[in-house]
């Protein structure tokens, strides 16, 4: 029998390894997790699992989501783990548990679904900014030692042109009057969640770590929304034209989601307190290359359209410094874009249900 999960179970294992000296941190502890039925979520439980059950932990992780039995029909065997409890609710009202959390890892937004149709702006910023402050109260009292807010480097606006990479200290923020509230809501909401998160560490004594993600790629991430990566993905196993909206000339960066969940664990038990990490590749090039490099690694020839060559876009990027994170935690990229690409690309092959392709 084929293992469909084969480089799933790969990665995890690699993951464990790289964090193998973190964990002794949460041995007979809890673990609440917010946000933790998404892309990013589903990889840390597996992670956690696993850990959990190789260094004899006895921990728990409670994962707050709005509907379980959805979750489980994707997911299905993260439900009959015993050390994993979902809890059913809303991250801006739900009924706070009758235990005690020592590490909370916040990663709760609207989910990229509802980004991608359009949602209402108010809600997206309510629950956003509403629900980061729910999870702050329950944090204030449940004896939550290490706090960790799950950003986004969209808190950094558009970037002047003649800047290479983002860093941490870098004070532009989205333009209050940009209309692209997909961007913009997300990006000021996102702000004022971190300004939260810092009011509370200092009125509560709170350890609280603040990681600003960017682009990421890797199996179990959507193909059919707004990530340009994942449609480009789906084209090309379906062995469809790689269709580009625009010009192909923005830039981007992305990381390979296991170099993602090491940089996560290894900023809520080690980070600064009261600190901020960009999360993400430092290795950009634009949409087109992206779409070329995905070409050439399809196991089928694909082709690839511009379909606004005369937009004249300006090139943007969005693309991180990590020398911080390089140089207080030690981490670094390990997976680059081609094997990142290729992985994902086996992953989708084996396992096209899944995909809805």
């Amino acid at each position: 029998m084929i293992n469909k999960d084969f480089v799933i179970e790969e990665d995890i294992l690699n993951i464990i390894n790289k964090t193998k000296n973190l964990w002794s941190e949460v041995k007979n502890k809890n673990i609440f997790l917010t946000g933790g039925t998404g892309f990013f979520g589903t990889w840390i439980l597996k992670s956690f699992s696993l850990a959990n059950k190789n260094f004899n932990l006895n921990s728990k992780i409670f994962v707050l989501t709005r509907n379980i039995e959805d979750h489980k029909k994707i997911h299905p065997d993260l439900h009959n783990i015993e050390s994993i409890n979902f809890i059913q609710g809303d991250i801006r009202n739900f009924i706070f548990p009758k235990k005690n959390f020592q590490f909370i890892i916040h990663g709760a937004t609207t989910n990229a679904r509802e980004t991608y149709n359009k949602q209402d702006p108010l809600i997206k910023y309510d629950t956003i900014v509403n629900g980061t402050k729910r999870i702050l109260n329950f944090a204030s009292q449940c004896k939550c030692e290490n706090f960790l807010l799950i950003s986004s480097g969209a808190c950094y606006g558009k970037v002047p042109n003649n800047l290479k990479k983002i860093s941490e200290d870098y004070v532009g923020g989205p333009l209050t009057t940009d209309q692209n509230f997909d961007h913009s809501v997300l990006g000021e909401a996102k702000r004022t969640a971190e300004v939260l998160t810092n009011i509370y560490s200092h009125k509560f004594n709170i350890q609280t770590k603040i990681a600003r993600c960017f682009t990421f790629v890797g199996p179990l991430m959507p193909l059919d929304i707004h990530y340009a990566i994942g449609n480009f993905l789906s084209d090309a196993v379906l062995g469809k034209l790689i269709n580009i909206k625009g010009d192909g000339k923005q830039i981007r960066s992305y990381m390979y989601i296991s170099d993602l969940v090491i940089w996560l664990f290894n900023i809520l038990f080690k980070g600064a307190n009261n600190s901020i990490y960009n999360v993400g590749s430092e290795n950009g090039l634009s949409i087109y290359n992206l779409a070329k490099n995905i070409s050439k690694l399809s196991s089928i020839k694909i082709d690839i359209k511009v379909n606004n060559q005369n937009k004249n876009t300006k090139n943007y990027l969005y693309i991180p410094s990590t020398d911080k994170i390089k140089k207080e935690l030690n981490m670094i990229e390990e997976t680059n874009l081609e094997e990142a690409i290729k992985k994902t690309l086996n992953h989708i092959n084996a396992n096209k249900k899944l995909y809805n392709i």
